[in-house]
């Protein structure tokens, strides 16, 4: 285990509870790794409190094992806390102890009941993993949080969360049916409704299941009146802990109602069971455009008179983010393009069911509201296409991170994140909410489930500053006051956590000491999330938001430099997209395979703040110990299995770019330790390929040779390097050079010049054969080699020769084409961060120009031609870059009559050398069969395509062919109708 000098109390404590956890026989992991306890100490919040342990149960049983260990000295309990998928707003699996991380191992789902509409899961299970394995059975789990990709049930049960279509689905209590869990003497207990005489009757036994029913039923009885009255009647009520539907009058005792919500203070879930919903059969969106954030929230009740499934709201803010974002492309021409007047506010006006024509005349009543509403709409769209539809809710999903860049070092903060008021109370509340922000001078965005009164809203701050940092207090205590004068509440879905000071404002001086009896019942010890919610019989103390520890303390240390160096790491807010389980997603390929976090964007993000932070202290004299050699070779060692794939660049809604971090973090690590023999290989081998190209037989033959394998091997660490295959100028005689037609420049660039010849020879054959003088560039040395490897100085001298090459090529009025989305999305970013270019030529990917060209009618229409299908596989850098790269192949494949489908697939696995680096070669393999692997089983070899050299090189490493790129297609099309 990797220590740092200044361990604390709990920590030396978790040392003897990790000898107690052995002789209980625990079969998971624990780990006191630096990296892994920093990456547990972060979620969604403001908050950083280290563990000092971090352990990856890997099933129920050993959540018992935990708990006996926990308490095998009741002297010196160790304290517990449970995460999931830790995104939580408010610090709610934050601990100085023990955190239990459920999400590696305890993630599967044991049984499924479709008759019942039942399903029972691990607390682990992500949401959007447990909807994909219930569609085919036409079911769903209906709450719907925006974090769905990456949100666990148990995290979802724990902050009995809701999100949008809670008006008509309520939050997760409603559909939990019952819960087998770990109480605080290691006992299991399997919790259902049942009538209230069955409770009765375990209350009189002797037991802690038994002293905790007594306390339950004597609260629920003895506060009856007051519980009544305190409860707001609200979509969201009073959460943690749910006193009020535990007993309703004449209804069944339910034990659940009380641990939903309850924050893994009262016990440990190991499994859950839940009711299902059929999934709607056809949904449709009114999209409505307003002057004003305040019209927008104020039309909300006109148009519930529709009785839509949710109405979400986004504010100007918001809105100003969103088109900056990847996902904007097409959205505002789909809403009608730019609007009449500027757009400050927007509501998502969504209808579901199973009749379509109910929906259309859900939709022309909305329309009919809108049109007579006195809260004038700008204007507003009816949307029925799925995919429309879907892009436009994950972009309301991203709105969390999208605050996260607002610009400059103040970025959109959770902390009061989920006030919940009467909706027709709403506008009314906002607007003085606004006043309390304006007041402290504070930017902010907002944004929410307003048909629910519920407000998501994230001040701008920079919490290095302190008097930032200072702001937290009295403008929690004005957002507080002002819910509670509303009758609303602080917390509306996302859960209190460290929020829980609050408690008594909001549950009264007569029924919180209630509250802390019934966690004294649950947990006499207090080891379950300790500081969160209530105290056991008023014992101990609760946490206050601002005596924890905040990240913005320990970023403040970070020296200038290394805050500017390393900015979109400081910049990370936790959200924690790249946590995703969606295996076509291409964000993160090394999280995806191996489900550990620190090999992710944000664990990544996480271990370089806090070596740049005790670098930067070293730097000013302070005595760090051994830390901050452990914590480098601990980034170093994330890093390592970072693909440098580029998704999270883009990808990520903060746009934490891994890659340029990692570059700038060797530079540094090697600044001082001497580099591999492969580092001088890597960074020599383009200025050998023009020489190997020429010569490829002989080049050919020595890379063939095993020899020369062992030797690359056992020097080099290097495994399966490709084969010579170059481009050859002469081949292109066969197809002249048109006299006229415009000039296109097709970009050689070395890799796929020298390994992938017959795609720039196919096309430039094509572009000819389409009208176009069209040559094949010099082959230029792209330096993406020394890019990723912190190889700096040799990078730069690449970028200027490529800046100088690209100002060259065009001074005739060419137009540069590139094929390979790794190389050509050099010219955008990385070359002219190094050397910028004051006029930048455009560099266009292939399918662009083609699709522009089509478009524009420059390339005449094809001649009739068999349709045939086709899948094109798209390289991952692509797909997040330009995310209008399926389109605009579907349109150009189209065009030469292919039918073209465009799958969803995470990564290949090999970008750049990463597959062929011996060390690497399993995780290679286990990225590829993921996704790019299924994606390829089982089709006709001919009919997939792949854009990318990497991926193309992979396929036949693992599945045994090459895939053509679209281009070589194309060419053999349109050579056949020449013929």
């Amino acid at each position: 285990m990797t220590r740092d000098a200044s361990a604390s109390a709990d920590e030396r404590q978790s040392e003897g509870f990790a000898r107690s956890l052995g002789l209980e026989g625990f079969e998971g992991e624990t780990s006191g790794d630096l990296a892994q306890r920093l990456v547990a100490g972060t979620d969604n919040s403001i908050y950083q409190l280290r563990p000092a342990l971090v352990l990856y149960p890997r099933s129920g049983g050993d959540l018992n094992r935990i708990v006996r260990a926990a308490i095998s000295d009741p002297r010196s309990p160790v304290p517990l806390t449970v995460r999931g998928g830790g995104t939580g707003t408010n610090g709610q699996s934050l601990t100085s102890g023990v955190v239990i991380d459920v999400s590696r191992h305890m993630n599967r789902i044991l049984r499924l009941d479709t008759q019942a509409r039942t399903v029972t899961v691990e607390p682990g299970v992500v949401l959007d993993q447990l909807n994909a394995a219930l569609a085919p059975h036409g079911l769903f789990f209906p709450p719907t949080v925006s974090t769905a990709s990456r949100a666990t049930i148990g995290g979802m049960v724990a902050t009995d969360a809701s999100g949008k279509g809670s008006r008509i689905y309520g939050k997760t209590s409603a559909w939990v049916e019952a819960m087998d869990v770990v109480l605080s003497d290691g006992t299991d207990w399997s919790v259902a409704a049942m009538p209230a005489e069955e409770a009765d009757g375990i209350a009189t036994g002797a037991d802690l299941a038994a002293d905790i029913h007594r306390t339950v039923l004597g609260v629920a009885r003895d506060h009856a009146e007051t519980i009544a009255r305190v409860f707001p009647d609200l979509n969201r009520s009073l959460t943690g802990y749910n006193v009020r539907d535990v007993l309703r009058p004449g209804g069944p005792f339910d034990l659940a109602r009380l641990l939903a919500g309850s924050e893994g203070t009262l016990a440990i879930t190991k499994a859950i069971t839940l009711r299902l919903a059929a999934r709607p059969k056809h949904r449709a969106l009114v999209v409505a455009r307003y002057a004003s954030f305040d019209t927008a929230l104020r039309d909300v009740q006109t148009l519930l008179v529709a009785e839509p499934s949710a109405i979400e709201v986004l504010d100007d803010k918001v809105l100003a983010l969103a088109t900056q974002d990847i996902l904007w492309t097409g959205i505002e021409t789909v809403l009608g393009g730019p609007a009449t007047e500027p757009v400050k506010g927007l509501n998502f006006i969504e209808f579901v069911g199973d009749d379509p024509d109910a929906i259309d005349r859900a939709i022309a009543q909305a329309e009919a509201l809108l049109a007579a509403s006195p809260h004038r709409a700008v204007d507003w769209k009816p949307i029925r296409d799925a995919g429309t539809i879907r892009r436009l809710w994950v972009l309301r999903e991203k709105s969390v991170g999208l605050l996260g860049r607002l610009g400059g070092r103040r970025q959109g903060t959770a902390f009061v994140e989920d006030t919940a008021v009467p909706p027709e109370r709403l506008a009314d509340f906002v607007a003085e909410f606004r006043a309390i922000l304006d007041r402290h001078g504070l930017r902010y965005g907002m944004f929410g489930h307003a048909d629910v009164g519920c407000l998501h809203v994230r001040p701008a701050l920079d919490m290095a500053v302190p008097t930032d940092a200072a702001l937290i207090r009295p403008v929690s205590d004005e957002v507080a006051a002002l819910a509670k004068r509303y009758g609303g509440l602080l917390w509306g879905e996302h859960g209190r956590g460290f929020r829980g000071e609050y408690s008594p404002l909001f549950f009264g001086s007569e029924l919180y000491p209630a509250l802390e009896a019934i966690k004294g019942a649950f947990d006499p010890l207090g080891i379950f999330n300790p500081g969160k919610l209530a105290r056991p019989n008023g014992r101990g103390q609760i946490d206050r938001i601002d005596a924890v520890p905040m990240r913005g303390e320990a970023d403040r240390a970070i020296d200038a430099g290394r805050a500017q160096a390393f900015d979109r790491a400081i910049a990370c807010n936790g959200n924690a997209a790249c946590h995703s389980w969606d295996r076509s997603e291409p964000m993160c390929p090394s999280y995806k395979a191996t489900r550990d976090r620190v090999q992710s964007p944000k664990g990544r993000a996480v271990a370089l703040r806090e070596w740049a932070r005790l670098a930067s202290e070293r730097d000013r004299g302070a005595d760090v110990g051994t830390a901050l050699e452990a914590m480098t070779e601990e980034v170093k060692a994330t890093l390592d299995t970072c693909l440098s794939c580029k998704a999270c660049s883009n990808a990520c809604p903060v746009k934490v770019d891994v890659p340029a971090m990692k570059s700038r973090f060797l530079a540094d690590y090697y600044r001082t330790r001497p580099r591999p023999a492969r580092h001088t290989l890597m960074a020599g081998m383009e200025a050998a390929l023009p020489l190997a190209s020429r010569f490829p037989a002989i080049a050919n033959a020595v890379l063939s040779a095993p020899r020369f394998r062992q030797l690359a091997r056992a020097r080099f660490g290097l495994v399966d390097l490709p084969t010579i295959v170059p481009a050859r100028r002469g081949r292109l005689r066969a197809v002249p050079r048109p006299a006229a037609g415009r000039k296109v420049i097709v970009l050689a660039d070395s890799f796929t010049g020298a390994f992938d010849g017959s795609v720039p020879e196919a096309a430039v054959g094509a572009l000819r054969l389409l009208g176009f003088a069209a040559v094949l560039s010099p082959s230029w040395a792209n330096g993406k080699a020394e890019h990723v490897l912190g190889l700096q100085e040799g990078f730069s001298r690449k970028a200027r020769r490529a800046q100088a090459l690209r100002a060259r090529l065009v001074r005739d009025g060419a137009t540069l084409v590139s094929l390979d989305a790794a190389t050509g999305l050099l010219f955008e970013q990385e070359y002219q961060d190094a050397h910028p270019l004051a006029s930048t030529p455009v560099v266009l990917s292939i399918e662009a120009f083609l699709s522009d060209a089509i478009a524009s009618g420059e390339v005449r229409a094809a001649p009739p031609a068999s349709s045939g299908s086709c899948r094109v596989h798209l390289h991952c850098t692509e797909r997040t870059s330009r995310p209008e790269t399926a389109d605009r192949w579907r349109q150009v494949l189209g065009h030469f009559g292919f039918e073209a489908a465009v799958p969803a697939l995470g990564c290949c696995g090999m970008a750049g050398m990463f597959g062929h680096e011996a060390e690497h070669a399993e995780l290679s393999r286990r990225i590829f069969d993921l996704s790019w692997g299924p994606g390829v089983a089982g089709h006709d070899p001919a009919e997939i395509f792949a854009t990318g050299f990497s991926c193309r090189c992979q396929t036949k490493r693992f599945a045994g062919f090459r895939p053509s790129h679209p281009i070589e297609a194309i060419f053999a099309r349109l050579k056949g109708q020449a013929a």
